[in-house]
């Protein structure tokens, strides 16, 4: 029913394809009109709007490295860097 359609970027002018399942999608969520930009420029768009968020240094509890973290660490919590959180993830859904 549908097919792939290219587009023309109105922020930086590119080509890029439209799918049809991504045409499928608009039209489930009655969508009428095509998107206007590119996925990089509708990524921007939207961080653009987004504040930068605040990171934190902490130490990990399992490896002793820092970590960046997106909130600010208490005393009373531990607190991982992403490959040590990741192994232990890993760990729990392995039981």
């Amino acid at each position: 029913m549908y097919s792939d359609k290219t587009l023309i970027c109105k922020e930086c002018e590119s080509e890029f394809i439209f799918t049809a399942g991504e045409q499928e999608f608009y039209a489930e969520r009655g969508f009428v009109n095509e998107p206007q930009r590119c996925k990089p420029c509708r990524d921007a768009r939207k961080n653009s709007a987004r504040p930068d968020r605040e990171m934190f240094t902490a130490t990990c509890a399992s490896c002793g490295q820092d970590a960046k973290v997106p909130f600010r660490p208490r005393e009373d919590r531990p607190v991982y860097c992403s490959e040590c959180y990741a192994k232990m993830k890993e760990e729990q859904s392995g039981e």
